[in-house]
């Protein structure tokens, strides 16, 4: 990702401002919203693990989404534990299907308190897949995701126990893609990280977009 690939936009959100970010490869065959971690811990569209997810959706053809959510950067509002927060994810999705008319269905991508929106986003949303790092299961009402959910978590995550997802993903029969000896945030394993998730969607970047 680059400058050139790169539109930044402030457009009308739910709670005023809202700050959007895109990646735009050369011919986009669809959309993934990335979205942020816990905005009351310093998490913003420019999170590390954020920027590799939204990476790997731009490097297999995606156009790839990040936003702020309310109270972050350029977003106006303020924190609403989550609730208002599923509004901004609608609405960051709807600016990127107005830029990309007739994309098909959006990835939903997320890490940590973004995964949770992103659980909560596909209640409302039909949804290609969703591809969820960290997720804060404890934390947050994260709901059941379709059995082709990609969960991803460091085994030695301090923030949210892989003990918790793992608890999480049973009833569910998810897999969960462990990363051993690795925290919260991926440190050093960023690289791999987005290999993993190009090689789970490496398929779907060469269909035909959806009418």
């Amino acid at each position: 990702m680059t400058p050139r690939t790169t539109e930044r936009h402030l457009v009308p959100g739910p709670a005023g401002t809202l700050e959007v970010v895109l990646n735009v490869p050369e011919s986009p065959h669809g959309i993934a919203l990335v979205a942020h971690p816990n905005p009351v811990q310093g998490g913003t569209l420019d999170n590390k693990v954020a920027q590799t997810l939204a990476r790997a959706f731009f490097t297999l053809g995606y156009l790839a989404v990040r936003f702020n959510f309310r109270g972050v950067g350029q977003s106006q509002g303020t924190f609403d534990d989550g609730r208002g927060e599923i509004d901004d994810a609608a609405a960051a999705l709807a600016f990127a299907q107005q830029r990309l008319p007739g994309a098909g269905k959006p990835v939903l991508a997320g890490f940590s308190f973004g995964a949770f929106v992103q659980t909560r986003l596909a209640q409302r949303v039909a949804a290609a897949r969703l591809a969820l790092v960290g997720p804060a299961v404890k934390r947050f009402a994260v709901a059941e995701v379709p059995a082709d959910t990609l969960v991803i978590h460091g085994e030695q995550d301090d923030v949210v126990p892989l003990a918790d997802v793992l608890e999480w993903a049973r009833p569910m029969h998810l897999p969960v893609v462990v990363f051993p000896g690795t925290g919260h945030f991926f440190h050093g394993r960023l690289v791999q990280l987005q290999q993993v998730v190009m090689q789970a969607f490496q398929g779907a970047a060469s269909a035909p977009r959806q009418a």
